[in-house]
């Protein structure tokens, strides 16, 4: 299943049923599960991991150097979990001495000309949308979407289940749950349509819906609106998420909603 057109470096190690097509290169110490197809003209370097099932589309470079001036060569890698497909040209980076690695989790969908950087950490169930791009260093929780053309800066943490607009400024911590956009990037609802898609009642959603509106619509500071949180919201594994992902926001979280003056 490997097309004699194809270039695949003799210390690959790729599971029986992996499909690689023509023009495809493969470089030395690539482990690639089962199932698993390589389109045209991809391109996997030396450190990349990729699991079973996936796709890499035309164009897709796995695994290249970091784009970082402090890298010097260290041995780091690329880890793609199962499912997860890659669209055409988009790039993903191999870690730095940082963390030694890049990580994608199972069942993602890296769309076209996205780039992730090196030492990102990304979830499962993840969409990244055409022409986004993550620096280094960045942490996407599950289930979360980032929409196309959305830029994310070095050190930012998106929580699970977040959806963030188009042509997101991502600069601050993006709590679970939520939906954002506009420019500085703020609290634009929960994000109910995904949450009920993916089975959570409508009592948590509510109970989310409360929790934010609390933190966001309050207008108290975050150690007030925490303390609140805790003494008005039932506990649960959503709000405990919610509270230990602001806590632990060294950066800092989004902004509230931003309320537009009507002009006179």
């Amino acid at each position: 299943m490997i097309s004699p057109l194809a270039v695949v470096h003799k210390g690959a190690k790729l599971a029986e049923n992996v499909t690689v097509e023509p023009f495809a290169v493969i470089d030395d110490n690539v482990v690639i599960g089962e199932g698993t197809i390589i389109h045209p003209h991809a391109i996997i370097k030396s450190g990349a991991r990729i699991g079973k099932n996936c796709q890499i589309f035309p164009g897709a470079i796995i695994a290249t150097v970091p784009q970082d001036l402090k890298f010097n060569g260290e041995d780091t890698t690329v880890e793609i979990g199962d499912g997860t497909v890659v669209r055409e040209y988009a790039t993903i980076n191999r870690g730095t001495k940082a963390s030694y690695k890049t990580v994608i989790g199972k069942n993602c969908l890296i769309m076209v000309y996205a780039h992730i950087g090196h030492d990102c950490i990304i979830g499962d169930n993840v969409i990244i949308s055409g022409y986004c791009g993550l620096a280094g260093h960045v942490e996407i929780e599950d289930w979360v979407i980032l929409e196309g053309y959305s830029g994310v800066q070095p050190f930012i943490k998106i929580g699970a289940h977040a959806f963030c607009a188009g042509d997101s400024k991502v600069r601050k911590n993006v709590p679970p749950y939520v939906k954002c956009a506009r420019e500085p990037l703020s609290f634009i609802g929960i994000n109910s349509i995904g949450l009920t898609r993916r089975g959570f009642s409508g009592e948590t959603i509510k109970q989310i819906e409360d929790t934010y509106r609390l933190l966001y619509v309050k207008g108290s500071s975050i150690n007030n609106a925490i303390k609140m949180i805790e003494a008005e919201i039932p506990d649960s594994k959503e709000r405990k998420h919610i509270i230990d992902f602001i806590q632990k926001s060294e950066n800092g979280i989004m902004k509230g909603p931003v309320r537009v003056k009507e002009s006179a």
